[in-house]
């Protein structure tokens, strides 16, 4: 991924903070000479392994675990809020439009496992990781022969991780002034992928936070 030296990231705790935040990836491998994509729920487990390591299952019906028994690399990519960048919030003129956004790579070589405990562990983990934040979480408890039958239907694998890249693409280029203005316009957005790119940006320090009152 081409990341120019200001939106790179490369701090371990922010990458996996993210990666925790914006879990559903877009997993491409190598079908022969044609790319193959699925979209995926993954774990990240940033203590295992250098880099860190991912994760999932996709359904056996879907051809793409096959590709991984060549031993090849893939990619999934985690995807943050991101927005258009009007030039008409900027102090600086003349300038152009752009557009705002952040991103994670990750890199590894895939592997199934098949053990059952390893699976359940894994639905489990999966199920109270997303149902958490719900006011009535579902308890996961499932019939015992139907349990089965999911489990039969699916693959699990993990991605030890090669290298991560991380590019938060947030306007670090522009002059504080020029930062404020965009930061202003996104945070008053109907959209919510604007005010969560408003808030992503005040989360990396890029613009000021509200000063404090103190009695």
């Amino acid at each position: 991924m081409y990341i120019p030296p200001a939106f790179r990231i490369e701090d371990k705790a922010r990458l996996a903070a993210f990666l925790r935040q914006h879990g559903f990836a877009t997993l491409i491998t190598q079908d022969g000479a044609a790319p193959f994509a699925s979209h995926l729920p993954m774990l990240f487990r940033p203590d295992l392994g250098e880099h860190g390591t991912l994760i999932a299952h996709m359904a056996r019906a879907n051809p793409q675990w096959q590709h991984f028994t060549d031993a090849r690399e893939v990619l999934a990519i985690f995807h943050g809020p991101h927005g258009y960048i009007s030039p008409s919030w900027y102090e600086t003129a003349p300038a152009v439009p752009t557009w705002n956004y952040a991103v994670v790579h990750a890199y590894g070589v895939p592997a199934i496992f098949e053990d059952r405990d390893r699976i359940v562990a894994l639905l489990r983990e999966t199920i109270n990781f997303y149902e958490s934040s719900l006011k009535h979480p579902w308890s996961g408890e499932l019939p015992p022969e139907y349990l089965d039958k999911m489990i039969h239907g699916i693959v699990a694998f993990e991605i030890p991780l090669t290298r991560l890249e991380g590019k938060f693409k947030l306007g670090q280029n522009r002059s504080a002034a020029d930062l404020q203005g965009v930061y202003r316009a996104l945070s008053e957005s109907t959209h919510a992928d604007d005010r969560a790119l408003a808030e992503l940006m005040r989360a990396e320090g890029h613009v000021p936070t509200s000063p404090r009152v103190s009695f």
